[in-house]
């Protein structure tokens, strides 16, 4: 196994470890023990267990960020938060020792890189979405951030406990989170659907 081929597999298997155990009730002689190598092996390519975990972290983050910020690329507001909305539940759904690990509490010395920080990003950028709708409606957009805050703290704890669930499907998930979202209690539709499957031409 060469130096790169050993470091991935040192990653895939704290990984795994990290999502399972928590980062304080993992140890390096297990991550060692795991990958058949001695604990000598693992200092070396990462200095030690905070370092794995450092490196763990921000291949999940920036796996998770990017899946958002390239759901932002449609031009109508509704898609797009739908697009935001899937994008989190399909990492969850392919990545969830990922999802687990970023929900964790970490080290105290990990400052940057959190789940919180992520979902700041996150905030802003459903912001500025929101602002232009608001602008184009003559609405306060100065509540847009406030509007951000609600919309993503929905959507994130909706999408905790779908991690565990996995019922009904993501695309129903999105497509309810954003029937809440978009139309309010008041205007809920009785069967939302994704906007992007809409037939051409079919507004909202």
């Amino acid at each position: 196994m060469t130096g790169t081929q050993r470091r991935q597999q040192l990653i895939e298997i704290g990984r795994s470890l990290f999502a399972e155990r928590g980062y304080d009730a993992t140890s390096i002689e297990e991550i060692a023990q795991r990958a058949q190598v001695s604990k000598p092996v693992v200092y070396e390519h990462f200095g030690g267990k905070e370092g794995l975990y450092a490196v763990v972290v921000d291949r999940e983050m920036s796996t998770l960020l990017n899946m958002i910020t390239s759901s932002l690329t449609r031009n109508r507001s509704r898609v797009r938060l739908e697009q935001v909305a899937l994008a989190l539940l399909t990492y969850i759904e392919e990545r969830s020792d990922g999802f687990r690990i970023l929900m964790r509490d970490q080290p105290t010395s990990a400052a940057d890189g959190t789940y919180s920080s992520l979902l700041n990003e996150a905030v802003n950028q459903v912001a500025h979405i929101l602002a232009g709708d608001f602008g184009r409606r003559d609405f306060d957009t100065s509540l847009a951030t406030l509007y951000a805050q609600a919309l993503v703290g929905m959507v994130a704890t909706a999408a905790a406990w779908w991690l565990d669930e996995r019922q009904p499907p993501k695309e129903v998930v999105a497509a309810h989170l954003v029937n809440l979202c978009w139309n309010g209690l008041t205007g809920l539709e009785a069967d939302p659907q994704l906007a992007s499957e809409w037939p051409s031409g079919t507004t909202h």
